[in-house]
């Protein structure tokens, strides 16, 4: 359940909310109770010290790739994920043409959905149960993850055009 945004992003698409304006204004409206709603969207993506082995393990991967690809004079792709076996879990890097992929929605297969819209399928979890296996806490310090911090050197030089940001 989206809520267009009135926002479009950089290839036109609408940005969409989530459910939770839409529901609290459905409650006042037929109820008139007061509400306040709130979206983790922000905290989910940025939670690492909650996030699975799996997870850790591929994003590593993938950042890994995308240097070498460079180092290796690739450019216009994406490293990818490209899963070999549901059990055992086995997963490889890939890469995509950035022509093949940018501006392409990939919408989440419908058999993934329960008919009722409210919950997933066997296949679904068949699919999402190896992304979340395994614990990866990061270390803590004074009850705090405790991240690494980047020494935020300048590197030198290697192009002799100048671009505007």
């Amino acid at each position: 359940f989206l809520a267009e945004q009135g926002t479009r992003d950089a290839f036109g698409h609408a940005q969409l909310g989530g459910a939770a304006p839409v529901v609290a204004n459905m409650v006042k409206d037929a109820l008139g109770y007061k509400y306040h709603w709130a979206v983790a969207d922000y905290l989910q993506r940025a939670a690492r010290h909650i996030a699975s082995r799996t997870d850790v393990d591929q994003a590593y991967a993938l950042g890994k790739a995308a240097v070498e690809f460079c180092l290796a004079g690739e450019n216009a792709i994406m490293p990818t994920i490209v899963r070999k076996s549901d059990e055992p879990y086995v997963w490889e890097v890939g890469k995509a043409s950035l022509s093949d992929v940018a501006n392409v929605e990939k919408f989440m297969p419908r058999d993934f959905i329960t008919e009722d819209g409210f919950g997933i399928t066997a296949v679904c979890r068949r699919y999402l149960t190896p992304l979340i296996q395994g614990e990866d806490y990061p270390p803590y310090e004074s009850g705090m993850p405790r991240y690494v911090r980047l020494k935020n050197k300048a590197v030198e030089k290697k192009l002799d055009t100048t671009f505007e940001i």
